[in-house]
């Protein structure tokens, strides 16, 4: 049994490989069996010569027979049962990690860390098919082909020695094959992932791709990542051919180099056991090759397992399983913002610098300022979606960023400027995939004035939304969209341009649906450009250059603004009443 210690410095995945152990030992034992009943075949035919072929007697050769037969139905069972084993091994494997797998790919391309997305997943079915591979079962004859080995020694040292040169020389070769196509496999991978991924973004945009003439230019890009992997795929196995033609040429030589060196011992009475070992040197040492040769002929299988399972171990290790801690109590929407500074992932230029603001439960904030100020980013920030370069997002004094996801998403709203609902029925978008509370839906339906457009839909709630929701329009997509976002009550709701989609009855429904859920407690954060907005805000925030150029009641901005913006003759000019208008540089964002 492993110490604590040392089972605590394994990474996660090997510690879930070495849980596999009683079915690779099982697995093993059936090998040993196997191994010594492939020699079955050798013993039939001595025994046919020595016994059957001098007696002529038939009842033997009978008796040899079934006894082979019973042989090879018994190989064939272990052989079986050994499969059964690593098949169960791999079962385990995906068992043991295919949740963990995807949360991590999914933390990861939610913190736009790299090795999440499809690729984690197809790197764990590459593991978990290696399990029970080919590769894997002439790796567990290797201990078997030692005891062979051992056997050519007792008939013949100089044989002996023969055999273990030229299984140290399969070997080698191995090792040259491994140091020879992994480099052009592994760019032959990552080409091949990043034509995949290109692939699938053409696919999901064709519609524009294909109103621009974009279409042409693309493909070709496309083309020469496409072809670039093959080549170098290429590459891989012209290096790998001949490693493994070599590799096959010494197979043939070896027994018949045995069998004529065996002779020449038999001339000079230097070999042990007589005639009969002349065969059975051969054959021995044929068995004592036969795993090394199968390991080099599958080398791509056994690099491209080996590269997944890197990729695995680092994503795992870069996306920790969260220990379990104590629930934290029901947020009541307390928002404080703390000398937030951040940047987009994976990038060390700031975006925001040194926000700090705060808002009471109830409270409503609508955040202006330019394109380009920041608003979309500090949306994410609010709900935890990317970390702090600096500063903390505390709801109800806890940072969001660390608050486990699921226990705090149910009480966050977010509607994100760019509305992409997930495949499924209106009800099941709405109530974000949980168990359908008919009562929860229609309330936030109600909510969002979703009901008359939920009356022209053909099967109402049940509708299906279609991929990304493109069986709606666009404003359907919001509207749904704003709706899932108050499902439940939340406490703090985050709207990033929640207008930009709707018409004058959508507009409405906002600002409905803001002051409900505002006498109910909710604490709103709106990014907009539209003045109509401004009607419900209890604070503004003025962002310029992801700097906070202003924070406070609504009035009091407003009449800075003017200060700040209008001739001196119309600097308490009232607020422009038009739907669109806003305050001069605020209107750009």
């Amino acid at each position: 049994m492993n110490s604590p210690a040392r089972s605590s410095s394994l990474s996660e995945l090997r510690a879930a490989l070495r849980e596999l152990s009683p079915y690779v030992g099982r697995a093993l034992w059936f090998s040993l069996a196997c191994g010594v009943l492939v020699l079955a075949p050798s013993w039939y035919m001595l025994e046919v010569y020595d016994r059957v072929v001098n007696s002529a007697n038939g009842t033997t050769l009978a008796m040899l027979t079934l006894a082979v037969l019973g042989a090879y139905l018994l190989m064939e069972v272990l052989e079986w049962a050994r499969s059964d084993q690593m098949h169960a091994a791999a079962c385990h494997l995906d068992e043991r990690l295919t949740r963990r797998v995807f949360h991590a790919a999914f933390e990861s391309s939610r913190k736009s860390l790299p090795g999440g997305g499809a690729q984690a997943m197809n790197d764990l079915r590459t593991v978990r098919d290696f399990i029970h591979s080919p590769v894997v079962t002439a790796a567990m004859d290797a201990p078997l082909a030692i005891l062979f080995l051992a056997l050519i020694f007792a008939i013949s040292p100089l044989l002996g020695v023969v055999a273990l040169g030229v299984a140290l020389v399969q070997v080698l070769i191995g090792w040259l094959n491994s140091r020879g196509t992994r480099e052009p496999l592994l760019a032959a991978n990552r080409n091949s992932y990043a034509a995949q991924q290109q692939a699938d973004r053409l696919q999901s945009q064709a519609t524009v791709i294909d109103v621009l003439g974009m279409y042409g230019a693309l493909r070709t890009r496309w083309f020469g990542k496409q072809m670039e992997a093959t080549a170098l795929q290429a590459e891989a196995s012209k290096r790998g051919g001949g490693y493994q033609a070599l590799s096959k040429l010494l197979q043939n030589l070896v027994n018949s180099a045995l069998l004529g060196l065996s002779c020449w011992l038999l001339l000079h009475d230097a070999l042990n056991g007589g005639s009969a070992m002349l065969v059975i040197a051969g054959i021995l040492g044929g068995r004592v090759l036969a795993p090394f040769i199968q390991i080099v002929t599958q080398w791509q299988g056994v690099a491209s397992a080996l590269e997944s399972f890197y990729r695995l171990e680092a994503l795992l290790k870069a996306v920790p399983s969260a220990a379990p801690g104590m629930p934290l109590p029901v947020p009541q929407g307390t928002l404080a913002v703390e000398k937030l500074v951040a940047s987009a992932p994976g990038s060390s230029a700031p975006i925001l610098k040194g926000l700090a603001f705060g808002l009471q439960p109830g409270e409503v904030a609508v955040v202006m300022g330019p394109s380009g100020a920041g608003k979309s980013s500090l949306a994410r920030l609010l709900l935890g979606m990317w970390p702090a370069a600096s500063g903390k997002v505390r709801l109800d004094g806890v940072d969001v960023f660390a608050w486990p996801r699921a226990e705090l998403g149910p009480h966050l709203g977010y509607l994100p400027q760019a509305v992409d609902l997930v495949e499924g029925t209106v009800a099941e978008n709405i109530c974000r995939f949980g168990a359908v509370d008919r009562a929860a839906v229609e309330a936030a339906a109600r909510s969002a004035n979703l009901e008359p457009l939920i009356a022209t839909l053909p099967q109402g709630y049940d509708t299906p939304v279609g991929p990304n929701g493109n069986a709606l329009s666009g404003g359907q997509r919001q509207r749904i969209a704003l709706a899932r976002a108050l499902y439940g009550n939340p406490a703090l709701v985050v709207l990033d341009e929640p207008n930009s989609s709707l018409d004058d009855a959508g507009d409405a429904a906002l600002v409905h649906a803001i002051l409900e859920h505002k006498e109910r407690g909710c604490t709103f954060v709106v990014m907009s450009h539209r003045a109509n907005v401004l009607a419900v805000a209890d604070k503004i925030l003025l962002l310029r250059e992801g700097q906070q150029a202003g924070f406070g009641p609504r009035e009091e901005v407003l009449a800075a603004l003017r200060r700040a913006n209008a001739p001196d003759d119309a600097a308490h000019a009232p607020v422009p009443a038009q739907r669109n208008a806003l305050p001069l540089a605020t209107a750009k964002g």
